[in-house]
C-alpha cells in the first residue's frame, strides 16, 4: 500500500512539472496586450503588386515585398492591411476578378530576387474583398511574380511562378486552373533553374499569353542570370501548347536572362525588354511572330535587369512605353528614345521601381510602386502624390537610448537610418516628422553613444560606418582601413557593429577581423585573424550578375556579422559569420576559438546574424542560425552555457514552423525563462526557455519578417524591428515575466491584477505639423498618458441548474405487495450569485490608505489580460448646477496626484485585487517639487470653495422643488383661500432663480453663441483653478491674486445664499408649514332628477 502511495505520489509530481513547464499562451486571452505600429511611414517600403478596380478606381489594392496587402476604397487617401492574419507577408502579385471586384487572388512571395527578397507560400483567394482568405495551394512554388484572371472566365486563372533563387526545384512555370483554384496544372515548365518573370495576355484574346522564362541563380557570394532555359514563349490556345521564340524569329542569340513583355494598344505590336549579352528592346509588329531591336541604350532602357526588368504600354497610345528601373523613362517614339519620366530627386520620387499600373481606359491616372513606396499621378506623371501611410519598412537592426521618452534607431533597407520616438509625450500620435535620417544608403545597425545620445553610429552598405551629430547632421566617415595596403578588407553589406558593455569608448567593427577602437572611432586596431574560412571560391563577388553584371557588394562574402562582447565579463566577445562560423575570445582577441565543429545539427556554410551573450550567466550565449540562402528554410537556434564547449538545439520545426527560419533572438534581462524569437513568419514567445513557444499575434501581424529585437532596460518594452512593416513596441512586458513565475493559467483567473510600470505625471504638447491630418496623413500609436494597469479578468460561467437524481424508492400501492419501484427525483437549484460582472473598478489609496479616485468601466468583452489607464487625477468636485446630478453619473477628476506611491485595487464581480504604483513626476524638471506640492494645496482649497459652492446651488435646487410640488398641489386643489400662498411660492421660487442666476449666470436662450456681459461669481473659483494647474512655477502675485478673486466671490455667493435662507425662506415655509392641502373632496349628494 505504501509503495502505491509512493508511485500515486510520484505520478502527481510529475504531471504537475509538466503543466507547467508546457508553459504555452492562449493568445486568445492576450488579445488585450497589443503591440503598437509606430511606424515611421514616411520612408515607408519596397512596393511589388498593384491592381485597381477599373469601374471604381477609388478602389485599390497593393502588395508589398514583406508588409502584406494594403486596401484603399478612398481612391489612396486612407489605407487599411487586410493580409495580416496570414502565415507569409510577401506579395508579388495581386489580381482582381474586374466582373466581380470582390474576388481577389493574391501570389505570395516577392518576384525581385535581390539579396534581401523574401519568400511566400502559394496563391491565395478571397471572396469578400480582403476580409477573409482561403488558401488555394501551390505553397512550394515560394515566389509568384505575376497572376491573370480571364476576363471571360473567372474560373481561369493563370499564375506566373519564379520560383526560389536560393535553389534549384520544379515547383516554378506558369501554372493554370479552370476551376478557381480547386485544381491546378503546371502548363509551362522548363526546368528546375526557370520561372516566370513575367505573364501577359493579350486583351482581346484570352487565349494568346505571353511569357517570359528566367533562369536564374542566387547564392549567398554572387548572383547568376541567364541561361539556356530563359526565353520567350506565347500560347494561342490558353497554354496548351507553347511556342518558343528565337534568335530565328529576330531575337537576340545566346543565353537569355530576364525579358519584360507589353502588349500595346494595338494587339499586333508587342514589345520585349531582354537581358542578353547585349540588352535590348525588341519591337514586334505581326502580334509576337517576328522581332527586331528598337534600343539598345541601357541608360534609357534600363540598368539592373535582375531588379527591374519591366515595360509596360499606354493602354491608348501604342507608341507611349514606360520602362521601371533605377528611374522612370517614357518614349513617345515606340521606344526609339527615351526621356526621363522620374529621374532622381530628393524632391521627386524614390528610386528604384518594380511595380507599376496604368487605368486601361484613362491612362493619365497611374500608379508607382518603388523601394520608398506607392506614389499615384492623375495627370499622366507631371505630378505625384507620395502615399505616406502605408508603413511598410524594412528595418534591419533595431535599437533604443535612455531619453525619457526613448528613442528607437535603425536602418532600413534603401531607405537610409532614423532615428524616432517610442512613444510621445504629445497628442494626436506619432507622426512621421518626429523621425529624422540621419545617414542615407541602405541603412543598418544604428547605435547611440551612451555618453551622449546626441552622437551616435551609424552604417551603410558595404561596411560604411559613420559618427553622427543629430543635431547638425555631420557625419564623420570612421570606416577601418587595414595598415597594409595589400590586405583588402570585405565588408558585408550588413556588417557587424557592437559597443563595448564596460567602457563606452570602445566599438567593435567586423570585416573578415574584428576591428577594435578605443576612442569612439577615430582609430582602429585589429585583435583577431580572418575568423572567416576564407574561402576563395566564395570571393568573387566583382563578377556577380550573370548577363549583366551587378556587383554592388550585396555579395561580400566570408565576412564577419554578428560581433557580440559580454556584459558579464569584460574581454569575452563572440563573433558569427556569413560563412557558417562561430569564434570566441575570452582574453578581449589575443586569441580565438572557433567553436563551429561543436555546435551539432548546424548546417555547414550557414549564415550566423546574431548572437546574443546572456545577460544572467558567464559563458553563456545564444545563437541565430538560418539557411535559406542555401534552400534550407528550417528554424535553427542554439545556446551554450559552458562558452561553447557543448550545445543545445533552441528550437525545431514543430515548435515554429518548418518554413520559419530564425532571424532574431532576446532572452528577457529580468526574467531568463522569457524567450523572444523573431523569425521570418512571425515573433514568438517561450515562457520555458523553449520548451515550448506561442506565436505573438496580438496586435502584431502573423506571418511578420521579425529582423531585430531590443528590451529597454528602464521601461521593459519590447521594440521591434520588423522586416516588411517598420517598428513595433510591446509595452510593459512585466506581466510575462509573471507568467513565467505562475504560469500561463494566470491568465484564466477570474481577477488578476500585475505591477504596473512607473506613471509619469508630464506636461503634453500638440502635434507638430498638422493640427488636424484627416487620413492621409500617417500617425503611428502612441502610448496612453497614465498608469498602464494590466489585469486579467475571466467571467464564470453561468451555473445551469442542477438536476440531482436520488436513489430509487419502492412504494407500494397496497401494503404487504411489492410493486414496481417508482424514479422519485429531487431536483435542487443552485443559488444565483448576486454579484454582476458587467463592469471593473479601480480604486486608488494613497500612502494614508485614504481613497482618492474611483474609476467604473464596462468589463471588456474579451477574457484574458486587459489593459486600462489611469490619468493621474484624484477624485474632484462638481460643479455648482441648477440640475440634479444623474443618477450613476462617474466620479469628476479633480487634482494630479503628486509624486509617491499608491495602492490599486481593482474589483470584478465578488473577486479583488491589489498592487502598487509608482507615481513620478515630469523627468524634465527636476527642482519643482515643492512648486508643485504648494500648487497642490491651492488646487484643494480651491476646490473645498467650489464644494461649498455646489452645495449652495444644492440647497437651492432642493428648495425650488419643495415650493414647486407645493405649486402643484395647491393648483390640483383649485382653492380660492390658496391664492396668496400660489402667489407667495411663485414670488419664492423667483428669489432662489435671482440666487442661482446671480452664482452661475443667467440662462440664455437665444440661440448662437452667447455670452453674459461680466463673469459670473463661480467662474472666478475655475480661472484661480486655471492658474493654479497651469504652472509648475512658485505660487506667483498673479496667483494670489486670482485666489483672491475666488475667495472674495465666494464670500459674495454665501452670503447672499446664508442671507436668504435666513431672511426669505423661514417666512415662506412657515407660512406653508400652515397651509392645508387635504386630499379629500366634498361630494353633492347625486339626484337622478
Amino acid at each position: 500500500m505504501q509503495k502505491f502511495l509512493q508511485l500515486k505520489l510520484l505520478l502527481v509530481f510529475i504531471l504537475g512539472v509538466s503543466v507547467v513547464s508546457a508553459q504555452k499562451l492562449d493568445m486568445e486571452k492576450l488579445k488585450g496586450m497589443q503591440a503598437r505600429s509606430i511606424g515611421p511611414g514616411a520612408m515607408s517600403g519596397r512596393i511589388t503588386a498593384i491592381d485597381v478596380v477599373v469601374n471604381d478606381r477609388d478602389v485599390m489594392y497593393v502588395g508589398s515585398a514583406s508588409g502584406g496587402l494594403w486596401k484603399s476604397t478612398s481612391g489612396g487617401i486612407k489605407w487599411e492591411p487586410i493580409f495580416d492574419e496570414e502565415a507569409v507577408m510577401s506579395i508579388g502579385a495581386v489580381a482582381i476578378q474586374q466582373s466581380n471586384p470582390s474576388v481577389i487572388w493574391v501570389g505570395t512571395g516577392e518576384g525581385n530576387p535581390r539579396n534581401s527578397l523574401n519568400g511566400g507560400y502559394g496563391v491565395y483567394k478571397s471572396l469578400d474583398g480582403g476580409k477573409n482568405w482561403k488558401l488555394m495551394g501551390l505553397e512550394k512554388t515560394r515566389n509568384i511574380h505575376r497572376i491573370i484572371v480571364d476576363p471571360q472566365d473567372p474560373n481561369t486563372v493563370y499564375v506566373g511562378a519564379i520560383g526560389s533563387p536560393w535553389g534549384e526545384h520544379p515547383e516554378r512555370g506558369v501554372f493554370k486552373t479552370t476551376d478557381g483554384g480547386q485544381t491546378w496544372e503546371k502548363i509551362l515548365y522548363v526546368n528546375e533553374k526557370t520561372g516566370c518573370a513575367e505573364l501577359v495576355m493579350d486583351p482581346t484574346n484570352p487565349n494568346k499569353l505571353f511569357a517570359s522564362m528566367w533562369e536564374h541563380r542566387r547564392w549567398p557570394w554572387i548572383f547568376k542570370s541567364g541561361g539556356p532555359g530563359s526565353g520567350l514563349h506565347v500560347t494561342y490556345d490558353g497554354g496548351k501548347t507553347w511556342a518558343k521564340r528565337t534568335d530565328k524569329d529576330g531575337l537576340p542569340a545566346g543565353d537569355l536572362g530576364r525579358i519584360g513583355i507589353a502588349i500595346s494598344a494595338k494587339p499586333e505590336i508587342v514589345y520585349a525588354l531582354i537581358e542578353s549579352k547585349k540588352n535590348g528592346l525588341y519591337k514586334s509588329e505581326d502580334g509576337g511572330f517576328k522581332w527586331k531591336m528598337v534600343n539598345e541604350n541601357m541608360g534609357q532602357i534600363g540598368d539592373r535587369p535582375f531588379y527591374y526588368g519591366e515595360i509596360h504600354a499606354d493602354p491608348k497610345n501604342e507608341n507611349r512605353l514606360y520602362t521601371i528601373f533605377s528611374e522612370v523613362n517614357v518614349s513617345e517614339d515606340a521606344g526609339r528614345s527615351f526621356s526621363p519620366l522620374l529621374p532622381f530627386s530628393f524632391n521627386g520620387v524614390h528610386p528604384d521601381h518594380h511595380a507599376w499600373w496604368i487605368h486601361p481606359e484613362d491612362p493619365s491616372f497611374m500608379l508607382d510602386g518603388n523601394d520608398g513606396g506607392l506614389n499615384i499621378t492623375h495627370d499622366m506623371g507631371k505630378s505625384w502624390r507620395f502615399v505616406e501611410n502605408i508603413p511598410v519598412g524594412q528595418f534591419y537592426h533595431i535599437n533604443v537610448d535612455m531619453d525619457q521618452p526613448y528613442n528607437v534607431y535603425g536602418g532600413m533597407q534603401d531607405n537610409g537610418s532614423w532615428v524616432g520616438p517610442a512613444y510621445v509625450w504629445r497628442f494626436g500620435g506619432i507622426k512621421n516628422s518626429y523621425f529624422q535620417m540621419l545617414m542615407f544608403g541602405d541603412g543598418f545597425d544604428m547605435a547611440p553613444d551612451p555618453d551622449n545620445n546626441r552622437y551616435g553610429y551609424g552604417m551603410s552598405q558595404q561596411g560604411f560606418v559613420g559618427r553622427w551629430d543629430k543635431e547638425t547632421g555631420y557625419t564623420k566617415n570612421i570606416r577601418p582601413s587595414h595598415p597594409d595596403v595589400n590586405v583588402k578588407l570585405r565588408y558585408n553589406w550588413n556588417s557587424a557593429f557592437a559597443q563595448d558593455p564596460f567602457d563606452n569608448s570602445i566599438i567593435y567593427f567586423g570585416s573578415q577581423f574584428v576591428h577594435k577602437s578605443t576612442n569612439k572611432g577615430d582609430t582602429w586596431e585589429i585583435i583577431s585573424k580572418d575568423l572567416t574560412t576564407n574561402d576563395p571560391e566564395k570571393q568573387k563577388q566583382h563578377e556577380s550578375g550573370g548577363l549583366t553584371m551587378d556587383a554592388t557588394g550585396a555579395e561580400n562574402h566570408c565576412t564577419i556579422l554578428t560581433i557580440a562582447p559580454s556584459s558579464n565579463e569584460q574581454g569575452v566577445i563572440w563573433v558569427g559569420t556569413d560563412d557558417g562560423q562561430v569564434q570566441l575570445t575570452r582574453d578581449g582577441g589575443k586569441t580565438w576559438a572557433n567553436l563551429t565543429s561543436r555546435i551539432a545539427g548546424m548546417p555547414k556554410g550557414a549564415w550566423i546574424p546574431q548572437i546574443q551573450a546572456s545577460i544572467h550567466n558567464k559563458g553563456e550565449a545564444f545563437v541565430v542560425v538560418n539557411n535559406y540562402r542555401q534552400f534550407d528554410f528550417k528554424p535553427y537556434l542554439f545556446r551554450t552555457k559552458d562558452y561553447g564547449q557543448t550545445w543545445e538545439s533552441m528550437v525545431s520545426g514543430s515548435q515554429l514552423g518548418d518554413n520559419s527560419y530564425v532571424l532574431s533572438v532576446v532572452q528577457d534581462p529580468v526574467e531568463p525563462k522569457l524567450i523572444f524569437v523573431g523569425t521570418e513568419n512571425g515573433l514568438f514567445v517561450s515562457l520555458d526557455e523553449g520548451k515550448s513557444y506561442t506565436k505573438w499575434t496580438s496586435g502584431y501581424p502573423a506571418g511578420l519578417s521579425t529582423m531585430d529585437m531590443v528590451i529597454h532596460p528602464r521601461e521593459h518594452d519590447l521594440v521591434i524591428g520588423t522586416f516588411g512593416r517598420a517598428v513595433y513596441v510591446l509595452d510593459d512586458i512585466r506581466p510575462l515575466r509573471e507568467m513565467v513565475k505562475s504560469g500561463a493559467q494566470t491568465l484564466n483567473k477570474t481577477l488578476h491584477v500585475f505591477t504596473p510600470p512607473d506613471a509619469y505625471s508630464v506636461e503634453t504638447m500638440g502635434p507638430a505639423g498638422a493640427l488636424f491630418p484627416g487620413d492621409g496623413m500617417f500617425s503611428g500609436e502612441n502610448r496612453p498618458l497614465g498608469a498602464l494597469i494590466s489585469y486579467v479578468i475571466n467571467k464564470p460561467e453561468d451555473k445551469k441548474e442542477e438536476v440531482k437524481k436520488e436513489e430509487p424508492q419502492t412504494k407500494s400501492k397496497r401494503k404487504g405487495k411489492s410493486a414496481e419501484p417508482v424514479l422519485v427525483e429531487e431536483v435542487k437549484k443552485e443559488e444565483k450569485s448576486t454579484f454582476k460582472y458587467d463592469s471593473v473598478t479601480l480604486e486608488v489609496f494613497n500612502s494614508a490608505g485614504e481613497k482618492i479616485r474611483t474609476l467604473k468601466r464596462l468589463a471588456p468583452k474579451d477574457n484574458g489580460l486587459n489593459r486600462m489607464t489611469w490619468n493621474l487625477d484624484e477624485k474632484g468636485v462638481r460643479n455648482p448646477s441648477r440640475d440634479k446630478p444623474k443618477a450613476n453619473a462617474p466620479e469628476p477628476g479633480g487634482a494630479t496626484v503628486l509624486a509617491g506611491t499608491y495602492k490599486l485595487r481593482v474589483t470584478y464581480g465578488d473577486q479583488k485585487d491589489s498592487t502598487m504604483i509608482n507615481v513620478k513626476s515630469d523627468p524634465r524638471y527636476t527642482t519643482d517639487a515643492a512648486n508643485l506640492q504648494a500648487r497642490y494645496n491651492r488646487v484643494k482649497e480651491l476646490e473645498g470653495m467650489k464644494t461649498l459652492v455646489a452645495t449652495a446651488t444644492e440647497r437651492l435646487r432642493e428648495s425650488k422643488e419643495i415650493a414647486s410640488d407645493y405649486e402643484k398641489r395647491m393648483k390640483e386643489a383649485n382653492r380660492d383661500d390658496l391664492k396668496d400662498a400660489l402667489d407667495k411660492t411663485k414670488a419664492i421660487k423667483d428669489s432662489i432663480d435671482k440666487v442661482v442666476d446671480y452664482i452661475l449666470g443667467a440662462e440664455d436662450t437665444r440661440q448662437g453663441i452667447t455670452s453674459n456681459e461680466f463673469p459670473e461669481p463661480v467662474s472666478y473659483i475655475n480661472t484661480a483653478m486655471y492658474y493654479a494647474n497651469s504652472s509648475r512655477d512658485p505660487i506667483s502675485a498673479r496667483d494670489n491674486v486670482v485666489y483672491g478673486h475666488a475667495e472674495e466671490k465666494t464670500k459674495e455667493i454665501l452670503e447672499k445664499v446664508n442671507a436668504f435662507y435666513k431672511e426669505q425662506w423661514p417666512t415662506y415655509r412657515s407660512m406653508m408649514e400652515g397651509v392645508s392641502i387635504s386630499p379629500f373632496k366634498d361630494y353633492e349628494p347625486l339626484n337622478k332628477n
